[in-house]
């Protein structure tokens, strides 16, 4: 009886001293955590380090910021470290990235934090085998998760790899990667135009700090797409292409997703003229009736002189679209098609219309540059007013770069093109025209521009 009554006292005693035991290893975890913060953020990393310690033991799952702020932390000691330290510092970092995936945080993003170990790996010297196989688990579970370095990465060894013995894997994946890229770019877009909406003078440090970084982002991604569009260039011609697609059209004339890879590089490489690009874009109509197949599909039609027929089906893909990012893309490839055809004022209205979607979306004043330029001849009558038109076209390439400095290296080649051909100061002269003066340029462009010269 007595023993019984014994075990029930320790019981209780257990019972009303637990949460004294549970509260104060909770204040403890606090308490470092709050010193190694404060430390990490003066920047003092080596301080920071043995508070940050305790909580990676002690209290792991208190905050993802033990994490976040630990990288950081554990980065430094690495960088810092001696030739024998240097393991064990590879393999705190290590433990840094496998702790928090293991304690899952909400609103973590696996995908993220595997991207990050690839990048670590590779800057330790892993080999092509593991750092592409981190990559490809980050792929496959958020395309949009791979930084731009690693998708090139990825690409890059599939090509290798495959270019010889399985073309179909390789534009796959360049088409996976692809619109990879293109989600992060509409994402950041959408970001830049919500910042460039507010108003200027009211704007915010914060704002204008991640703007900068938003943009720095899109220029990556834009050098990413520009390697591994020259990457692929070897072998996607239409000459490698359309056997390809032949090869696979029977068992793929119902795949919406192939269809649209398929017709997209047909329309990027120039194909268009091969009747087997109908026979795709057809398919693709039928087996996924989108906006997008609807815009392709306008385009045979305005190719087979059924414009009427197309410009309906042009305003169909465009109403259908509520997105308004997608919306100025389906516009700008309208402005493309119509280019091409030579029908330049109504191009010229569907680039403006992207770009009240999308008033970053520099490609559309490419688009109308290109189409100024290559007007020179017949908008001018002698060589000043034929000159002049490249004022106009240099006008609008510069201010492609202005608003998308993503894509500042096409606009570039575009700009210096157009300075190239300015009228001279020895061409303004022999006509009584000074610098500055207002010039009115005719036909179809209708266009006002102030006179400029190479020199």
């Amino acid at each position: 009886m007595m023993r019984k009554a014994k075990q029930i006292l320790a019981l209780l005693l257990f019972i009303t001293s637990a949460p004294v035991v549970f509260s104060q290893a909770d204040a403890d975890c606090n308490i470092k955590y709050n010193l190694f913060k404060g430390d990490y953020q003066a920047k003092k990393y080596d301080v920071a380090y043995e508070n940050w310690m305790w909580c990676m033991d002690n209290c792991p799952t208190l905050s993802v910021n033990i994490y976040k702020y630990g990288i950081k932390i554990a980065e430094y000691k690495l960088d810092h470290a001696s030739a024998s330290e240097k393991s064990a510092a590879v393999d705190l970092v290590m433990r840094v990235y496998n702790q928090r995936l293991e304690h899952k945080f909400k609103n973590d993003n696996p995908a993220k934090i595997y991207d990050k170990i690839a990048t670590f790996k590779a800057s330790q010297g892993a080999s092509e085998e593991e750092v592409y196989g981190l990559i490809e688990k980050t792929f496959k579970m958020d395309p949009t998760s791979v930084s731009p370095k690693n998708m090139y990465k990825y690409f890059d060894i599939i090509l290798k790899k495959n270019k010889d013995t399985n073309p179909q894997l390789v534009f796959d994946t360049y088409d996976e990667v692809g619109e990879g890229v293109e989600i992060k770019r509409e994402a950041y877009s959408k970001k830049i135009e919500a910042i460039n909406a507010k108003d200027s003078l009211t704007l915010s440090k914060k704002d204008k700090k991640h703007r900068t970084i938003y943009q720095h982002i899109l220029i990556n991604l834009t050098i990413v797409e520009t390697s591994l569009d020259a990457k692929l260039t070897e072998i996607s011609t239409c000459e490698n292409l359309i056997p390809l697609y032949k090869k696979y059209f029977d068992e793929k004339q119902n795949d919406g997703v192939w269809l649209k890879r398929a017709v997209s590089r047909m329309f990027n490489k120039e194909c268009t003229d091969d009747p087997f690009y109908d026979t795709l874009v057809e398919a693709y109509v039928k087996a996924d009736p989108s906006p997008q197949a609807s815009v392709f599909y306008a385009g045979i039609l305005m190719k087979n002189g059924e414009t009427n027929k197309a410009m309906d089906y042009f305003k169909q893909a465009v109403d259908q679209e509520s997105d308004s990012y997608k919306k100025a893309g389906y516009l700008l490839r309208i402005s493309q098609i119509l280019s091409k055809k030579g029908r330049k004022s109504e191009a010229r209205t569907y680039a403006y219309r992207a770009l009240k979607n999308a008033p970053t979306m520099g490609k559309a004043y490419l688009i109308i540059a290109g189409m100024y330029a290559s007007s020179a001849n017949s908008c001018g009558t002698d060589v000043v007013s034929k000159r002049m038109v490249y004022v106009a076209a240099l006008n609008k390439a510069l201010k492609a770069k202005s608003i998308d400095p993503s894509i500042s290296r096409l606009a570039n080649r575009y700009i210096k093109s157009y300075t190239h051909n300015l009228p001279s100061k020895k061409d303004l002269f022999v006509a009584g025209i000074s610098a500055g003066s207002v010039h009115k340029i005719g036909c179809w462009i209708g266009e006002t521009v102030r006179v400029r010269s190479k020199d």
